[in-house]
């Protein structure tokens, strides 16, 4: 991250010299650099603070947290019980589903339509 923020200002202080010599995009790119150092140290930071919270919560990643334990650790970003994703046992049967028959067959034509639209026409 260190040698990050410095080749960032290096290149903002680039810049700046190429706009004093005539060139008008470069000064954009003079403030642009050394925001994205910042940028950089702002981020690192918060990566940083966030490693320290889940070490001292004990809890490996916040996705391990029931409810009570997100409300007590103080995490959160956690959902409640019942929110979330779950594995489908067994998936629905759609088979006399007419609006989604009509759906798969204009796909299907759509398919049929474009096959061979995306090739190279060339020399073979």
């Amino acid at each position: 991250m260190v040698v990050a923020f410095w080749g960032m200002l290096w290149l903002g202080d680039w810049q700046l010299h190429r706009a004093l010599g005539g060139n008008g995009l470069s000064w954009a790119y003079t403030f642009e650099w050394p925001l994205f150092a910042c940028f950089s140290v702002v981020f690192w930071a918060k990566t940083i603070r966030d490693e320290f919270r889940i070490r001292r919560a004990g809890v490996a990643t916040g996705e391990d947290l029931t409810a009570a334990e997100a409300a007590a650790t103080g995490d959160l970003g956690a959902l409640p019980a019942g929110i979330g994703i779950q594995q489908v046992e067994e998936p629905a049967d759609d088979s006399d589903d007419e609006e989604l028959a009509r759906y798969n067959a204009y796909l299907a034509r759509l398919n049929a339509e474009v096959k061979g639209h995306g090739k190279w026409h060339g020399f073979r």
